[in-house]
């Protein structure tokens, strides 16, 4: 039985499990043996660890100080396997990101010098850099706060989560195939779909494609989950993100449709006018749809549907000041694109809040490095 100290964090509509590199090296275990464990992955429930039993909810952060010129922390993701014995390294998550913030102030990994304190982050699984601005007032780090975000009713402390020149994070373009449509093979036949390298790369759909209109409850959604599962295999071999005999990844690309706006219900019943946001969109996360929408998302979504051509553009409602109303099933999301000096791509900027629910001491049953 080990011992590993953790910290559980709700970064806006995710629950994230942040670890110190130093204690997890320190278990002298594979990482991935060790979360696997932790988390009780081989059970759908998880009954027996920390996870909860959903893709936003079995999330993992490993931080450590950065030796970086302009990076405070270096954090690595993994997405641990629920019912499944994997983890997933390829992505980024920016509610964890927004988690890691909140984390590395409150652990002094970065000093509070004024009444807002920014952490300047790496995301080392895809070499994103990322900012979380949280307030500091008195220089203290908070506990509590009352920013909230769609998708939870839970308040938190107020971050303003930046993505850096996040086109081509993964890839090296924002385009990794070059065109702004590329034509998939889905089981009823051809489908266009937008393959967009941003935040996290993404392949988009039009929610036409699939006799949707992009106002679906997750229920409803369900229904389209296999079929995009299918195009997630194609689009990453597209895109350069797998070979023909690598393992099938359930996170990379992130998957979705788009859709022009109109009025809808949230999943807690909120009326939603046509003109109280820009997008429609339904994604993916892992196996199942996703009750909001990862951050990452979001940034692809921002970034393609500023590209002429692509599906994203071609439905959404263009605005003059780089925001983007994003109409998900918990509700709008707002993404603004600020424009980046020496050719960057513009930074993407999320409002969203964290809290810290705990700091415990694990008991994980590993056994000559791998799990009891």
């Amino acid at each position: 039985m080990l011992r590993l100290q953790g910290e559980m964090i709700r970064g806006g509509t995710s629950k994230c499990w942040i670890f110190d590199h130093q204690a997890v090296a320190a278990t002298g275990v594979d990482v991935d043996t060790l979360l696997l464990a932790a988390f009780n992955a081989a059970d759908p429930r998880q009954i027996d660890g920390i996870g909860g039993a959903s893709s936003t909810t079995s999330k993992a952060a490993i931080v450590q100080a950065s030796a970086e010129p302009d990076v405070d922390i270096e954090y690595a993701f993994a997405q641990v396997g629920i019912g499944d014995e994997q983890v997933e390294w390829t992505s980024n998550c920016g509610n964890c990101a927004t988690a890691v913030a909140l984390y590395s102030v409150h652990r002094g990994l970065v000093p509070i010098t004024s009444d807002t304190t920014t952490v300047r982050m790496l995301n080392v699984n895809t070499g994103a850099r990322l900012t979380g601005t949280i307030p500091t007032p008195g220089g203290t780090a908070p506990d509590e706060g009352s920013a909230a975000v769609p998708g939870t009713s839970a308040l938190g402390v107020p971050v303003l989560l930046g993505f850096q020149d996040p086109a081509g994070s993964t890839t090296g373009q924002a385009l990794p195939t070059g065109h702004a449509v590329d034509t998939l093979t889905g089981p009823e036949g051809p489908v266009e779909a937008s393959l967009v390298d941003a935040g996290a790369p993404a392949a988009l759909f039009e929610a036409k494609a699939f006799s949707l209109d992009g106002t679906e409850s997750p229920a409803e959604f369900a229904a389209a989950v296999p079929a995009l599962t299918m195009l997630r295999r194609q689009a990453a071999l597209a895109m350069g993100l797998a070979d023909e005999n690598d393992p099938v990844s359930h996170a990379v690309p992130k998957v979705g449709i788009v859709a022009g706006p109109a009025p809808y219900r949230t999943t807690h019943g909120t009326l939603v006018g046509q003109d109280e946001y820009d997008l429609s969109v339904r994604m993916v996360s892992m196996h199942a749809p996703h009750p909001a929408i990862g951050l990452t998302s979001a940034v692809a979504l921002a970034t393609a549907a500023a590209i002429p051509g692509t599906l994203a553009h071609r439905v959404a409602r263009q605005t003059a000041d780089g925001t983007l109303r994003l109409g998900t099933p918990a509700g709008v999301i707002i993404a603004q694109a600020v424009p980046a000096p020496d050719g960057a791509s513009p930074t993407v900027l999320l409002h969203r809040a964290a809290r810290r629910i705990a700091r415990a001491e694990l008991l994980v049953p590993v056994l000559e490095g791998r799990p009891v």
